[in-house]
């Protein structure tokens, strides 16, 4: 039987940074830095991040993290594997997120697609997340895909992956 997979969308899949940057450029002018990020939330780091994220589109167009496709790619093999995202903040963002993934991901079914409010009722053996808040309370073994929101974080428990090469080499 394979072990079950769950894997975060924005931050680990998708990514959101990136998305914020060129919003906040194009709008303000303002090119953030990574460096400049590191420890703080999107929505303390981007003056209007809450207005981007709920604009129609935001979600659709986000860029793919790099390597994460071919890395789902073999996951999907070896695991039974499902992509788990806490859509509900953001109710605009469901049709989005599905053909974002239907787009950069097409061999994931539909069935293996969770868009829930609260990740704590989902259930595995791996979770690949980005935020503390889904990876504290996951029973199984926990990956904190490294973001600048959890740069200067403990890791408490949790594998901090840098990359989606990282990845590979812990669960391929």
């Amino acid at each position: 039987m394979k072990q079950r997979l769950l894997v975060d969308m924005d931050g680990v899949l998708a990514d959101i940074y990136a998305q914020l940057i060129e919003f906040e450029y194009q709008e303000l002018g303002i090119r953030q830095s990574y460096e400049k990020m590191n420890g703080t939330s999107e929505v303390d780091t981007f003056k209007n991040a809450l207005e981007y994220i709920f604009s129609d589109g935001f979600f659709r167009n986000l860029p793919v993290m790099e390597g994460s496709v071919e890395v789902m790619r073999q996951l999907n093999e070896k695991y039974e594997l499902f992509i788990v995202s806490a859509a509900m903040e953001f109710p605009k963002s469901l049709t989005d997120k599905f053909y974002w993934l239907e787009e950069h991901f097409p061999f994931l079914h539909w069935k293996q697609i969770v868009m829930c409010g609260s990740k704590t009722v989902v259930k595995g053996d791996i979770m690949i997340d980005d935020h503390f808040k889904n990876l504290d309370y996951f029973d199984g073994k926990t990956l904190l895909f490294s973001q600048p929101h959890n740069i200067s974080g403990n890791t408490k428990n949790h594998t901090r992956v840098d990359s989606w090469s990282d990845v590979a080499k812990i669960l391929l």
